[in-house]
């Protein structure tokens, strides 16, 4: 469908020329670019405010992934405030304005239309210094991919839905979700990556996918190193898995090496589709262990789920 669309000549749309970029890019000058991006979905949760805060995690990860900051912030909604009432709403966009509000960014207005079934999220705009910008193009044979959220955020907002679960029992989850990435990438920065994607809701397998097509190399993970929130694996075997993930096996397990002997458990962590997941970096083998104090040291997650290769560009190894 994009393909039929026009596509932009001007030279300063950088984003242009990198295969599957988080965000928008456009260039001000020699130091300043615009970074862009949008996202918005239904409620995840139960409660309005932390629904809020997660949209806003989630829509601001993609200004995080690049190395950029989030400068303003405009809302999405869609809102059934004749059957719902208003309350619901303004707790919402007060759990939105709290994350905006810690990201350091400014709210400066949105849009509401009247839906059936809410829908919330934010257009993100922020800036990134070209010179210092992280994309999907960059990963090098021998780099670690180290993961800084646990996996499994799709498969217990299922079983939330299915009411199998109550948002108690996935407070670690949820917890994750209201993170920001913005520690994670502050680190990025400082200890220099290859390339670097948020994972949301392709998955961990179609975003590693996307980098090592992007990068031109191969990406090899580590089935038992793959991390998961609290009662994921035990949901994900009642059957509790969401319809996103098929369709992320569907597209992406015909590019996966092995696909056949991957152990189930590993497969619904690689597809399922994360909300405000973390970020995915490929980072100099020499640099790792040392990315991986300094995360942990600002708070965040730093699983070493795997390396990059130079054979069978654009596929992915499951061991």
């Amino acid at each position: 469908m994009l393909c039929q669309l026009p596509q932009s000549n001007d030279p300063n749309l950088l984003s242009a020329a990198i295969p599957f970029a988080d965000a928008g890019v456009y260039r001000l000058d020699e130091q300043r670019a615009l970074v862009q991006s949008l996202d918005f979905f239904t409620p995840v949760v139960d409660d309005p405010f932390r629904f809020g805060q997660i949209a806003a995690a989630n829509a601001l990860s993609d200004i995080y992934a690049m190395g950029g900051t989030p400068l303003t912030a405009l809302n999405l909604v869609g809102f059934p405030s004749c059957s719902l009432g208003t309350e619901p709403l303004v707790r919402i966009l007060q759990g939105g304005a709290d994350k905006v509000a810690e990201a350091g960014a400014v709210i400066v207005g949105g849009h509401t239309v009247e839906d059936e079934e809410p829908k919330y999220g934010l257009a993100v705009t922020g800036l990134v210094d070209p010179r210092r910008m992280v994309t999907t193009v960059g990963c090098q044979p021998g780099d670690r991919l180290i993961l800084t959220k646990p996996l499994g955020t799709g498969i217990l907002t299922t079983a939330l839905k299915g009411e199998l679960l109550d948002e108690a029992a996935i407070e670690a989850a949820v917890s994750g979700m209201t993170t920001l990435n913005r520690a994670a990438s502050a680190v990025m920065l400082e200890i220099g990556v290859s390339a670097c994607t948020d994972v949301t809701g392709f998955g961990l397998l179609g975003h590693a996918l996307e980098m090592a097509e992007a990068s031109e190399v191969a990406l090899v993970i580590e089935a038992q190193a793959l991390p998961a929130y609290p009662r994921v694996l035990e949901m994900a075997a009642m059957g509790l898995i969401p319809e996103g993930s098929y369709r992320n096996r569907d597209y992406y397990l015909p590019r996966v090496e092995q696909s056949g002997s991957i152990p189930v458990e590993a497969l619904d962590l690689l597809t399922d589709p994360q909300t405000s997941g973390g970020l995915l970096m490929a980072v100099a083998k020499e640099k790792a262990s040392l990315l991986q104090e300094r995360l942990k040291a600002a708070g965040c997650g730093a699983y070493l789920i795997g390396w990059v290769e130079s054979a069978a560009a654009g596929k992915l190894r499951i061991r």
